[in-house]
């Protein structure tokens, strides 16, 4: 039996401080008798920023359909101290850990040692994972480094997870915790294919059994534009409250507000059938500010109105540089609903911009409707212009014009946005605007 166990002046500091500091009740936030789970990614490749962390959203995903919430994701480098304090700290506050990454052979690879010494654990060699490794590189024809055994230690009491296509075992552990109850840690390598295979044939049934009872998580998203973030919550106070079931949560991305309600129970009717009274209360006070759901867009949204009543549409846009062309474009694909010029970045009508806004861009941009309407015989023309032409800045003005064959409408606004979104708010205001002329 080869034993590595290392304890440091820093990490018995560590351990010091995770004792006394005060940790939060291991509980399911508002959902009764469930259990709440860490999701630890280890790497100095993604606390550096040089990768995307996307091993942590796929477990959080797995995890809700098993029906854990999910509580705490953690990111940390690879430095052994830090390590075995933000297991410490996991084991305390959470039922169930899923770690990714540092099952490696290389000396920076240390989820192993780092789990040892944060349980009291000692590691010890398991010789048929060891067999198994050894016979994956002779059936690659490569000859085994000395470095790779490391992969084959686990700490005492654990019990290897195996991995059919790769040479780093998994680790599943029960966990003592000072307070009541026991802690379980599944740690996985962090090459995605592998991780997931790992997660399918095993981790998922393993988590599954764990359940005190059968339990589902589900969410609804409800998508809505045209007001602010805050604005909206204002609307639904009592809905946002954090200890309300189902809970509902409010995002603003690019403009677009998501509302997500979430439900727990025992299985997937219960949840819908929780979820059902807030969605209509949702919809009662909203109203037209709801434009879809899940991942429903604006464009295809305006798409399927368009199709429903058998129009078509021209669009002419200078305002985005095409942006809200090709959202419709995308949208709509070869169903016929969108014929339409390309992006125009100078139109001949805006070769002064010397008057007022009122008194030029929004009549040229009306006018602009009704002529690529005409040009490309649609049922609704539409025009997306600003002043200046380039919207750079919140101080732009910009004018949406709808044409149709018995109808003028035109709105302006400014483009009150942060930069980075002023295109894309720009494209949704537009969207928006035709939407609801169509509704």
């Amino acid at each position: 039996m080869r034993c590595l166990f290392r304890i440091s002046i820093k990490h018995t500091f560590y351990a010091i401080c995770t004792a006394l500091a005060p940790l939060p009740p291991c509980r399911f936030g508002p959902y009764p008798t469930g259990m709440r789970a860490e999701v630890i990614a280890i790497g100095d490749e993604l606390t550096t920023g040089q990768r995307l962390d996307t091993n942590s959203q796929w477990i959080s995903q797995q995890l809700t359909h098993l029906g854990v919430e999910v509580a705490f994701h953690t990111t940390v480098g690879d430095e052994l101290d830090d390590n075995i304090a933000v297991f410490q700290i996991a084991m305390e506050r959470v039922d169930i850990i899923v770690v990714t990454g540092g099952l490696g052979p290389t000396a920076d690879d240390l989820t192993r040692d780092a789990l040892a010494a944060a349980s009291g654990s000692p590691l010890q060699r398991d010789k048929t994972s060891l067999r198994h490794i050894q016979e994956l590189f002779a059936s690659r024809g490569r000859e085994m480094p000395e470095r790779n055994q490391v992969q084959a230690d686990f700490p005492i009491g654990s019990t290897p997870i195996h991995n059919p296509h790769g040479t780093a075992p998994g680790i599943e552990m029960q966990i003592a915790r000072s307070g009541p109850g026991t802690c379980k840690l599944f740690a996985l390598p962090g090459v995605p294919a592998e991780m997931q295979e790992m997660w399918q044939a095993t981790v998922a049934q393993r988590i599954h059994e764990l359940r005190p009872e059968p339990r589902v998580i589900r969410h609804r998203r409800i998508k809505c534009f045209g007001m602010g973030e805050s604005q909206l919550e204002a609307i639904l106070p009592d809905l946002i409250r954090r200890d309300r079931e189902p809970r509902v949560g409010i995002t603003a991305s690019d403009a677009t507000i998501t509302l997500r309600i979430t439900a727990a129970g025992r299985d997937e009717q219960a949840c819908w059938e929780a979820i059902e009274p807030t969605v209509d209360i949702i919809y009662q006070q909203l109203g037209n500010l709801i434009f879809g759901e899940e991942e429903e867009e604006l464009q295809h949204v305006v798409v399927r109105l368009l199709k429903q009543q058998k129009l078509t549409l021209a669009v002419a846009d200078w305002a985005t540089e095409g942006l809200l062309l090709q959202w419709l474009q995308e949208a709509s694909g070869d169903t016929g609903v969108l014929k339409s010029s390309p992006p125009i970045s100078s139109p001949q009508l805006f070769d002064s911009m010397t008057t007022p806004f009122e008194n030029h861009t929004a009549k040229a941009t009306t006018a602009l409707a009704e002529k690529v309407r005409q040009d490309n015989g649609a049922h609704v023309g539409l025009a997306l212009g600003a002043y200046p032409p380039e919207i750079q800045s919140s101080s732009a003005q910009v004018c949406v014009a709808l044409s149709l064959p018995d109808n003028k409408y035109k709105m302006h606004f400014s483009c009150a946005a942060h930069p980075a979104i002023i295109k894309s708010r720009t494209a949704k205001q537009a969207l928006n605007a035709l939407r609801l002329k169509l509704q």
